[in-house]
């Protein structure tokens, strides 16, 4: 099945084009003409469609060469799509009946209805319905609105029982359909309308979206560093800490089952973030570094669904995303990774297709730094300038831009639409906050601790039988030649693959320029994921996609690391 959408050049075609089908769409010229069109394919009733966005046309009588590529185009489809300006119904009736008269299934979407009502506009859909005989769905592109029912409505789509008349006869038809469905009185935009318009703006909105994310990460941080340092460190310090000091006397520091489950002491002590046993990083890593964040963000996060606010960011970064394979729901994970990026690619799943939870959640692993990262990045290199520090982001962001374009070339499969119903905005219930973040932790606790654990525990070994030892001196070519850094580096780049973080904050030591900590700290963000979002990589993505995704960080982070070191 082929759907053409057709309509008068600036009706919101193309805005209903990038709902209705995936994000992997193909731009093409007419056979024998400079004039281009955009094909793409959805969902329906689980088959895929062809879905073609017809270039814009008033008329079925061309008048430029667009318009006849238009009515070639009519051949090619089962099934029409008519949108509709619904604030200028008059105007758009005379292409509308020209295409009833072409005798194919037909569904009318009036788009701009949230404009209709600004305006005082009204309109009589179902009495519309009647005169045409056909499907008339009111919809606001823009804000998602109307596409899920007009989905269902294309399932309906009827032929219309017309013949062809004179362009004389044809406008005064649509004088008399005019009169009859539409009554037009004035009114002025409500203060909330105006601010919902706002929200969704393609500029403003973004800014707003901007000012938004950033105060809802500040105050993620906030929580999540409150409840470590007055909850969990006291209570891990305080509390078990001594009881493992205990274990350990038992087990004998020089014993294997010792350096499983507690580690090695720092110091005749545990250290909760260097021991690396099951039971003392382990767990600590699960509950007192990464829950904290998981905890303050879900609750960020369960706000700014249930206020309202998730589908008009989503809508509004879906032109954006679309660059990247993506559609504007991705924004979300990317947002949580800002802070740990564990659950951000936990909240990969909330996009549908495999294809789309790739992409991103290599995205987020390969250019989202987690807060613990760019604290320690703001810390050591801001030391040394505002600039570098600028540098480091700067190349992050470049990174996540390039890596998303060409990832959404080379990467096969479907990218779903995007159908998102904007609901009002509203106070939410706090109760219900309570109950889906107490569900999101827990389902976090159940599917991430054995994963993490597991991978601790393949540390451990590594470690134990110094394979490590071995690997450093192969790097050396790579480390000093290619990056410029000293062979030294090549320590804090291998704890980068448990704690990135803490890697960063070895390099401060080392007594490295402002170029080298700029290519270090770039590099270590950049490799391999923390142990905790391997783990997860792993788990989400599947062995297979996890090894891609790796693949794609090593070869970046070698680029990068050469580019950084020739530029700077």
């Amino acid at each position: 099945m082929t759907i053409l959408l057709v309509g008068n050049p600036n009706v919101g075609k193309s805005v209903i084009f990038s709902r209705l089908t995936g994000v992997k769409v193909i731009a093409s010229n007419y056979p024998g003409t400079t004039v281009s069109f955009t094909k793409g394919y959805m969902k329906l009733d689980g088959e895929s469609v062809e879905v073609i966005d017809v270039p814009g046309s008033y008329s079925l009588e061309p008048t430029c060469k667009a318009e006849e590529v238009a009515c070639e185009m009519l051949n090619l489809g089962d099934i029409i799509i008519n949108v509709i300006d619904a604030t200028n119904l008059e105007r758009h009736l005379n292409l509308t009946l020209q295409l009833l008269e072409q005798r194919k299934p037909m569904v009318i979407a009036l788009n701009f209805w949230d404009e209709t009502k600004h305006r005082g506009v009204k309109i009589d859909i179902k009495k519309l319905e009647e005169i045409l005989g056909v499907p008339v769905v009111a919809t606001s592109a823009i804000r998602g609105e109307g596409l899920s029912e007009l989905k269902q409505k294309i399932k309906n789509a009827k032929i219309p029982d017309r013949v062809f008349v004179s362009s004389a006869t044809r406008w005064k038809e649509i004088g008399e359909i005019v009169n009859s469905v539409q009554t037009v009185s004035h009114r002025h935009h409500t203060l909330a309308e105006h601010i919902g318009e706002i929200m969704i703006h393609p500029f403003w909105g973004l800014i707003i979206g901007a000012g938004i994310i950033y105060s809802a990460f500040r105050t993620v941080q906030f929580i999540g560093e409150s409840l470590i340092k007055y909850l969990f460190d006291p209570m891990f310090n305080n509390l078990y800490a001594p009881l493992l000091m205990k274990l350990s006397a038992i087990l004998q520091p020089t014993n294997l089952l010792h350096k499983l489950l507690i580690g090695e002491l720092v110091n005749n002590t545990i250290d909760f973030k260097q021991s690396m046993g099951l039971l003392s990083t382990g767990i600590y890593v699960e509950i007192a570094m990464i829950l904290p964040y998981i905890i303050s963000f879900y609750f960020i996060l369960s706000i700014l669904e249930d206020v309202g606010y998730l589908p008009r960011l989503a809508i509004i970064a879906d032109a954006v995303m679309h660059r990247l394979g993506l559609h504007g729901y991705a924004i979300i994970p990317m947002f949580l990774g800002l802070g740990c990026n564990v659950p951000g690619i936990l909240a990969t799943r909330i996009l549908e297709s495999k294809r789309e939870r790739f992409i991103a959640a290599t995205l987020i692993s390969i250019a989202v730094p987690c807060a613990a990262l760019q604290a320690m990045i703001v810390g050591l290199v801001g030391a040394q300038g505002i600039k570098y520090v600028t540098i480091i982001y700067f190349t992050l962001f470049c990174i996540w831009l390039t890596t998303g374009f060409i990832l959404n070339r080379i990467v096969k499969g479907f990218s779903p639409d995007l159908v998102i119903e904007i609901p009002p905005y509203r106070l939410p219930l706090f109760s219900q906050l309570l109950k889906k973040l107490w569900y999101r932790v827990s389902s976090f606790l159940i599917e991430a601790v054995p994963f993490v654990f597991l991978g601790i525990l393949i540390i451990n070994l590594l470690y134990t039988f110094k394979i490590f030892e071995y690997i450093a001196p192969l790097s050396k070519f790579v480390v000093n030649k290619i990056w410029g850094l000293p062979p030294t580096v090549i320590v804090p780049i291998l704890i980068g693959f448990l704690r990135k973080d803490v890697a960063v904050a070895m390099l401060g030591p080392l007594n490295l320029s402002a170029k080298q900590l700029v290519i270090g700290s770039t590099v270590l963000a950049i490799f391999f994921p923390c142990i905790a979002t391997f783990v997860m990589l792993l788990k989400e993505l599947g062995f297979k996609d996890m090894m891609k995704a790796t693949l794609i960080m090593l070869i970046t982070s070698l680029i990068v690391g050469s580019i950084l070191n020739i530029v700077l």
